[in-house]
């Protein structure tokens, strides 16, 4: 099966500009995939002057916020590193069944690659002191470079928006037929592993391959 692929473009992002930025290009990619009757529920954002749709359905909305806070909680764990983000729709085909498992095949037929650069900008130093006003007041300067920095990031965000569109469009004959009654391709929404070895990913391809009964279970 052919798997398309599309590669968002790069947005720079401040730790607290990451959930909305993610929950807007998710949910407007899902909510173009979205097969049957949905209840189309339009979302102002609070940072930017963008209004994004969600499909209406809390389990879509429960599924992306959970990804959203674990890639947080990688964020935190990883500072200052550029990291990918990937929604996959895929099918399921049931393997031929043995005496220990049935095996289920995921066949992928488009991924999307959310690309994010957490940045931090620099903070005065406060050093032992407790006066708050070093914190809350960093100067002219850092507030003019957020506000020129915000804007780039709107900008490049509605372009996101528009590459998500624009490949919707364009891309169709990979799509598999659709089910009746079936509201949602599968999907899944894989983050950064919170190892920066793969050795996580090879003990589990190792478990699938070997289908050893009590590892399966």
């Amino acid at each position: 099966m052919n798997c398309e692929v599309c590669q968002l473009k790069e947005l720079e992002v401040e730790h607290y500009e990451i959930r909305e930025v993610l929950r807007c290009i998710l949910h407007t990619i899902v909510f173009h995939r979205a097969l049957g009757l949905v209840r189309p529920k339009d979302i102002d954002l609070e940072l930017f002057e963008i209004t994004y749709v969600q499909c209406g359905d809390v389990e879509v909305e429960k599924k992306i916020d959970e990804k959203i806070e674990q890639f947080i909680s990688w964020v935190e764990k990883h500072p200052n590193k550029k990291s990918q983000i990937c929604l996959s729709f895929y099918e399921v085909k049931n393997k031929q069944q043995s005496w220990f498992t049935n095996k289920i095949e995921r066949l992928y037929w488009e991924q999307w690659y959310v690309n994010l650069n957490v940045t931090q900008l620099p903070k005065p130093h406060s050093g032992k002191s407790h006066h708050s006003k070093v914190l809350i007041d960093p100067g002219e300067s850092t507030s003019e470079e957020r506000s020129i920095r915000r804007t780039a990031l709107e900008a490049s965000l509605r372009d996101v928006l528009f590459q998500i569109i624009k490949f919707v469009n364009e891309k169709k004959d990979h799509v598999p037929p659709i089910s009746e009654g079936v509201v949602y391709f599968p999907y899944e929404i894989t983050i950064p592993s919170s190892s920066d070895s793969a050795f996580g990913m090879d003990m589990i391809k190792r478990m699938l391959q070997t289908g050893h009964p009590t590892m399966l279970s």
